[in-house]
């Protein structure tokens, strides 16, 4: 979405965003945003958990077996393990 839009304050201060600005951010309800003052505005950033990122390439690597299980990691870094 590279065009500009227009949005207006409803009398609670709630902005809503268009329908197709919400799926191309990937935004759903719920989602928490930063505002940050600029001179000439505000900025809006999306807050980001880094845990699901780290999910997705967890869930990668195990689908293309790239993974090992803990053993067998520290059997390889000759890593003592308590039983």
């Amino acid at each position: 979405m590279k065009e500009s839009i227009v949005l207006k304050v409803d009398t609670k201060g709630r902005l809503t965003l268009p329908l197709k600005m919400r799926k191309d951010f990937h935004i759903e309800p719920g989602d928490v945003f930063f505002v940050k003052p600029e001179k000439t505005g505000i900025h809006l950033a999306k807050a980001e958990n880094p845990f699901d990122d780290l999910v997705e390439y967890a869930r990668h690597e195990r689908k293309t077996g790239k993974s090992i299980e803990l053993r067998a990691f520290a059997k390889k870094h000759k890593i003592a393990v308590k039983k």
